[in-house]
């Protein structure tokens, strides 16, 4: 666990231990330690909703810059379809697509338009295999992690086909080998709206290794972008737009699952929403729902914590290039062979919550954390420096924090002593007590 790379880090000079993260982590994967944050690398999903709530700016998530374009000879640009919905309506795709191709990318290829034949492949599979009730999307990486991470008994309920992301690079691959390019020199960068995806390129959970070379974020592409469209007119670009409503829609809540046929389907947004629906279906709920489609962020990828746009504005700028599409749909493109886009290993549990390995000492640990749990005033504060008192219990029994870190257990305590202490200053030894007057 420790080689595992996260995007998402704390910036420790900036950071002032004020707690404000710790109440907003689905994992409670943040403690606050000696005044400053610390991040259990085992919990982490790096959904970003600490970068987002960090009133310091101390969350930041580590990317890939453009100065990473230099070490290929053929830098390709994926970018989310997320990424147009950043400018002004004004911009058309081309010109955003162009602009991409003027900051020093060779070709663009939209991940869009690798979202398609996802859909196609995610109807392919529910018409003919068996699954668990419901089945869950895996093109949101947070929660993919959040599953392994919180919820390992629905890992068997996750559709394992890849994600639109590394689809499309892997199309890219097959593209560029067919006409003569080497591997080695070319190169595949996504442009990403979450720090998620980027800890899904460095550590992939369902491949070997991912076919992405780096990530770039869309908070820091953006300027650069826009100084090039603001000359870029849209009747001098060519025509680099492959996509179609079909997959601009993964942008945002219900694009994916809009797409999936004869099926009922339960469409979540924010992580904290995702993991009380998860928690409904663990208990046994949900269960005339066929598909669900869980996005850690607010509004789909539109509302990822490494975009700049308000994420309303910016899903409604998504609807109206929907709206904007004329007829129905198009027909998906076609794919001779679908089992490419599988997974090529299944997600194994972490096991990060479990008390200890060994199930007597397990259920020891348990009930000793009951215990402590009920003598905790179940006020939540934070001030102990974890998220709940619940938590709270569970690091003492862990060994990583005491009981008189919650500070009215240590009032109790200092009361008592104080109390006591008060008690026997009154006392004298015999030796020294005083003489009775005759």
């Amino acid at each position: 666990m420790n080689s595992y790379f996260h995007s998402v880090t704390i910036q420790k000079e900036l950071c002032k231990g004020c707690t404000n993260c710790i109440k907003h982590c689905p994992t409670e994967a943040i403690r606050v330690r000696e005044g400053e944050a610390k991040i259990i690398n085992e919990r982490c999903i790096d959904c970003g909703e600490c970068i987002r709530i960090c009133p310091q700016h101390a969350k930041l998530a580590i990317t890939d810059d453009l100065e990473q374009l230099s070490k290929y000879k053929f830098p390709i640009a994926l970018p989310a379809p997320s990424l147009y919905a950043q400018f002004d309506s004004s911009y058309t795709v081309n010109q955003i697509l162009t602009g991409l191709l003027e900051l020093g990318f060779y070709r663009v290829y939209e991940v869009a338009y690798g979202a398609e034949f996802v859909s196609r492949a995610i109807n392919y599979h529910l018409k003919n295999h068996f699954f668990p009730k419901p089945a869950i999307s895996s093109a949101c990486p947070a929660v993919l992690r959040l599953i392994q991470v919180k919820f390992p008994e629905l890992i068997n309920n996750l559709i394992p086909i890849k994600s639109p992301m590394e689809t499309t690079a892997l199309i890219v691959r097959e593209i560029m080998k067919k006409e003569g390019y080497s591997p080695e020199q070319v190169g595949i960068f996504f442009i990403s709206p979450c720090a998620a995806k980027v800890t899904a390129v460095k550590n992939s959970l369902v491949s070997a290794a991912s076919l992405i070379d780096g990530v770039i974020s869309i908070s820091s592409i953006y300027g650069d972008l826009l100084s090039k469209l603001k000359v870029i007119k849209d009747t001098d670009t060519p025509n680099l737009r492959k996509a179609t409503g079909a997959g601009l829609g993964w942008a945002i809540t219900g694009g994916e699952s809009r797409l999936l046929k004869g099926i009922r389907r339960l469409n979540v947004d924010g992580i904290t929403n995702v993991n009380k629906v998860f928690e409904e279906v663990v208990m046994g709920k949900l269960k005339d729902v066929d598909f669900i489609e869980g996005l850690a962020c607010t509004g789909g990828c539109v509302g990822g914590p490494l975009t700049v746009e308000n994420p309303f504005m910016a899903k409604e700028r998504i609807h109206c290039m929907l709206n904007e599409e004329r007829g129905e749909i198009p027909e998906l493109p076609d794919r001779p062979n679908y089992k490419d886009l599988m997974w090529e290993k299944e997600i194994k549990s972490l096991g990060v919550l479990r008390l200890d390995d060994d199930i007597v000492m397990a259920m020891q640990k348990m009930e000793i954390m009951e215990i402590l749990h009920k003598n905790l005033p179940g006020l939540d504060c934070g001030s102990c420096g974890a998220p709940t008192c619940r938590a709270l219990a569970e690091d003492i029994v862990r060994g990583q924090a005491d009981e008189v870190d919650c500070i009215f257990k240590l009032r109790e305590k200092v009361t008592y002593l104080a109390e006591k202490m008060v008690e026997i200053s009154s006392k004298m030894p015999p030796s020294l007590g005083k003489k009775e007057k005759e």
